[in-house]
């Protein structure tokens, strides 16, 4: 096998680099960061690459073009994770263009552009709550008001940057310009290619995101005392908006999905003490912006309904929208072709997930490969999982892509 072995083994040593004893976590500007960093710029320069941490805490991997003022095409994702997380979210689109470099460098081939491997430092935002940073900078959409951004121990980004040797008023400076293309390979995190047998699939869009928080308040009151005619307990309340967010949802099974994925009462609750304040969170999520939009403002108003009726009142706050991203036709036509040859059915797929090539897709066209994952297709999850031949499969696509590839 030429390359699979080697990348699930990859993927391992990185899995090694970890804040938490027994499973795996990794986030921004951390020490963990940092030598996991090290050792992927260690495998780029074997592979024939310059390569180094920048600014920002991205690694960046050159592999030169086949004259000087050869145009440039970049690939990548990132290298930190969620708490708990599988070893192959973000790690195997690196991994997978570091082998396809090796190959070409093994054989002397240089490529009509510039090949640029970008292991980009945080898509997750675990750490400060800010998401897709390494590649918004690259697409020259970082806001000076993220360095502001703090973690859990009040550490701002800037003097965490700083601390870890990068430098903000670089920043600017990283985005890059005149950018052929941008192609990522990604585990599917999702159960479409294991279900129809496939080891690849060409991605249509990225979904856009909507979030909102919310605060239901009732009154609150002792649990033996108040008959249930007339209580106005926040707590059922919230959850009949749970289900709400469902019963949409489920409704449009195709074209949207939503998450309650908070869900808190105030002060923890008591046992004996009626709910009078519960928070939760709303992720609505489609491939169609319309139909989010939509679906977002149809919700907030059927929920309002809901606190009517229940005698409680709804505090309703938007605070993050993350617009949907197609991917460009010519590189789907593109990756489909290489997948084509290599004799395998050619399956298009929305990706449900927020990806780094959505940044990209600002400044120049983007495309991203799945890849099936095993397991019903867990991801965030250590029981996210993919094959040797799959890792091959995927390999051998993306190489016969960019070897076929004129900018």
């Amino acid at each position: 096998m030429k390359f699979g072995t080697r990348i699930l083994a990859q993927a391992d040593r990185l899995a090694s680099f970890s804040e938490d004893e027994g499973r795996l976590t990794r986030t921004y500007l951390t020490p963990r960061h940092r030598e996991a960093g090290e050792q992927i710029a260690v495998w780029m320069r074997e592979a024939g690459m310059e390569a180094g941490f920048d600014a920002l805490g991205n690694v960046v991997g050159r592999y030169a073009g086949d004259r000087p003022d050869a145009p440039a095409v970049a690939t990548g994702s990132h290298m930190d994770t969620v708490v708990d997380a599988g070893r192959y979210d973000g790690i195997f689109g690196i991994l997978t263009a570091i082998a396809c470099v090796r190959d070409l460098h093994a054989r002397g081939r240089r490529l009509p552009f510039a090949f640029e491997v970008v292991a980009f430092c945080d898509e997750e935002g675990v750490r400060f709550g800010v998401t897709l940073i390494g590649s918004r900078a690259l697409a020259g959409r970082f806001e000076p008001s993220m360095l502001e951004a703090r973690d859990r121990d009040g550490v701002t980004l800037r003097d965490a940057l700083i601390a870890f040797g990068g430098d903000p008023d670089v920043i600017p400076s990283l985005q890059r310009k005149g950018l052929a293309a941008f192609v990522e390979s990604h585990i599917e995190q999702g159960p479409v290619l294991l279900d129809e047998g496939l080891p690849v699939g060409v991605v249509t869009s990225i979904a856009g995101a909507g979030r909102a928080r919310a605060r239901v308040t009732g009154m609150a009151g002792h649990a033996g005392t108040v008959p249930m005619p007339g209580r106005r307990d926040a707590l059922t309340a919230a959850s009949e908006m749970a289900l709400a967010v469902e019963s949409l949802c489920g409704s449009r099974p195709q074209e949207l999905v939503g998450t309650v994925g908070k869900f808190a009462v105030a002060g923890g609750g008591a046992v004996n003490v009626i709910p009078g304040s519960v928070e939760f969170t709303v992720d609505l999520r489609s491939g169609e912006d319309t139909v989010r939009r939509r679906a977002m403002a149809d919700l907030e108003s059927h929920l309002h309904e809901i606190a009517r009726r229940r005698g409680v009142t709804l505090a309703w706050e938007p605070f993050f929208e993350m617009k949907a991203m197609p991917c460009d036709a010519g590189l789907q036509s593109a990756l489909a072709s290489s997948i084509a040859a290599h004799g395998v059915k050619v399956r298009h797929l929305p990706s449900g997930a927020g990806h780094d090539a959505m940044e990209l897709a600002h400044i120049a066209p983007m495309a991203m490969l799945f890849v099936r994952c095993g397991a019903g297709g867990i991801s965030h999850n250590p029981l996210e999982t993919m094959t040797a031949e799959d890792a091959e499969i995927a390999t051998s696509v993306l190489l016969h892509f960019l070897e076929n590839f004129r900018p």
